[in-house]
This record gives structure tokens, C-alpha cells and sequence, in this order.
């Protein structure tokens, strides 16, 4: 893999943010975006407790899916406060994804802020929490309704590996799906690169988030997340400002979801099998494209 770190700045103005970043579709980390919001001081584990632990969330494992794990699926059940009360004591291999923790604790609405100047079509009733216990991983994927994001770090520290959109077939992509079959849970120590060789030219980017760290994601980007500590963080979303983006988008929520998952329920075995020579197919194609072009 050829990785660079991801751009940091302390901050940027609006102008800049959508010449340099938004436009080109660039990945940033803006540090102090969220400086000024309450829940930069006021949110640790006792607080978040307190606001919301009785509700009941879904909890996801380390375990990589395969081709008859269900679409989203939890792996258990329990309440927040449980959930929260485990990852603050130590390492959990556990974690949280699209809890909409405002729906349930809408007086928090107000401890944090929406960046409009720097993005416009931010869904705001949909700003969604993840969470996850130290050495909890989640696995590299891209978000299926293709949404610019602003994902703000609020407790503790996680690493960041992204690619581009375009360099799916060298991070061996699933056919009708948003996962990879490449693994990359110890991709800087023990990738293998003997199983998903194309992975070796895929170029990406990989930083840590910091407490209160902004990362802008740009639509489409593949992304996978390592919890060097405890931690939670929010994902503030917009829709694409072009017609084709959004359609795009729908499309893959309705449309090509719903066809894998029909699949995977009626041919599983067929489907699995076809998918599988299909992704080898394509990083092969790419493998034999580089090979001819390099002198």
C-alpha cells in the first residue's frame, strides 16, 4: 500500500476548505473545528450515562462478515449505559455504529454545532454516534449513501487508513456491496499480500484522531478504524450538492442493497461464488493494466 498522512491544520476558513478540500474531494483533519462546542469539555462516559444509558443498542464484534452474515446485523443487545460502563474500564472488542443518540437525548442537540459555512445538505436530524471499546475495529467499507462527512472525535484516540472510491478493485470490493474482501485488520503488520497482491499499488491515507479532531471524509471514501482507546465520535452528514450524486446514493440504499440481499437469501452459495470470481477478476485486470504500462 502507498499511504500518506492525511492533511491536519488547526483550522481553515470556509473559502479555502471548499477550493482546496471539498471540490477536489481531498481528505482533512481540522483540529479545533470543534473547539467551541459544549460537548468538547462537558461529554465523558459518567455524562453520556447519565443522558441516555437506559436505551438499548446494538452491539458489533471484530468478526469480518461473510456471505451469510445479514446487512447490519448486531451481535448483541444491551443498554448504552452497560455498553459504556464495559469500554471505559478497558479494552472491549465491541462497538456502536448509527445510534441516533440525539433522538433519544434531544436535549444534547444543543452541545454541538453544524459547520454549514463549510458544507451545505447536511441532514441534521441524523447526526449519529459510534462508539467503540479499545481494539475494537471497523472493518474497511464505504458509507452506501455516498454523504460527505464530518466525523468529529469526542473521547478517546482512533486510527484512520482511506482510500478513494476509485481504487476499489485494488482493495478487492465486494460486487453489490460496500465491503471489501481484502482484510486490513493488521494491515501495517501482517497484511497478506500473497492472497490480495493488487493491494500493494492502492494509494490511501492514514492518520490518528486526536480528542476533538475533525476528519472531513469525502463522499465515497473506503475507510477502516482501529480504537487505540475507548472512544466515541459523531458523524455529521451531507448529501451530494449534484442530482447524479444523490441518485447514486438512492440507488445503492434501494436498489443494490436490496438485490445482494435478496440474493444472499435465495442463491447464497451461487451468489457468494460468483461475487468472489468477480472481484478476483477485476484486481486482476487492474494487475495485468500496471504491469503493461510499467517500462
Amino acid at each position: 500500500m502507498k499511504l500518506e498522512n492525511i492533511t491536519t491544520v488547526n483550522c481553515i476558513n470556509p473559502i479555502d476548505f471548499k477550493e482546496h478540500f471539498y471540490k477536489p474531494q481531498r481528505p482533512l483533519i481540522i483540529k479545533e473545528l470543534s473547539k467551541d462546542w459544549p460537548a468538547y469539555q462537558k461529554w465523558n462516559w459518567d455524562y453520556l450515562i447519565q443522558a441516555v444509558g437506559d436505551k438499548k443498542v446494538g452491539v458489533y464484534n471484530n468478526i469480518k462478515s461473510n456471505a451469510y452474515t445479514p446487512i447490519n446485523k448486531a451481535d448483541a443487545y444491551m443498554q448504552f449505559g452497560d455498553y459504556l460502563y464495559l469500554i471505559k474500564d478497558g479494552p472491549l472488542n465491541l462497538r456502536i455504529f448509527l445510534f441516533n443518540l440525539f433522538q433519544h437525548a434531544p436535549q444534547l442537540n444543543g452541545d454541538i454545532s453544524w459547520p454549514d459555512a463549510y458544507m451545505s445538505g447536511f441532514i441534521k436530524s441524523y447526526p449519529m454516534l459510534f462508539a467503540g471499546g479499545q481494539g475494537s475495529i471497523t472493518h474497511m467499507h464505504f458509507d452506501i449513501d455516498l454523504s460527505n462527512i464530518f466525523h468529529t472525535q469526542l473521547l478517546g484516540r482512533k486510527k484512520v487508513l482511506l482510500f478513494p472510491f476509485e481504487e476499489q478493485h485494488k482493495l478487492y470490493r465486494k460486487p453489490w456491496e460496500v465491503l471489501c474482501q481484502a482484510d486490513f485488520s493488521n494491515y501495517e503488520t501482517d497484511f497478506d499480500y500473497e492472497a490480495y497482491p493488487a493491494c500493494r499499488f492502492a494509494r490511501g491515507y492514514e492518520a490518528i484522531l486526536e480528542h476533538g479532531d475533525t476528519l472531513f471524509m469525502p463522499s465515497g471514501y473506503w475507510h477502516h478504524m482501529v480504537y487505540l482507546e475507548s472512544g466515541v465520535a459523531i458523524s455529521q452528514r451531507a448529501l451530494q450538492s449534484h442530482m447524479t450524486g444523490k441518485l447514486l446514493g438512492l440507488w445503492n440504499l434501494f436498489g443494490m442493497r436490496n438485490v445482494d440481499t435478496l440474493m444472499k437469501r435465495t442463491f447464497p452459495k451461487w451468489w457468494y461464488h460468483r461475487k468472489t470470481q468477480k472481484l478476483y477478476a477485476n484486481a486482476e485486470k487492474y494487475l495485468q493494466q500496471h504491469i503493461q504500462t510499467v517500462p
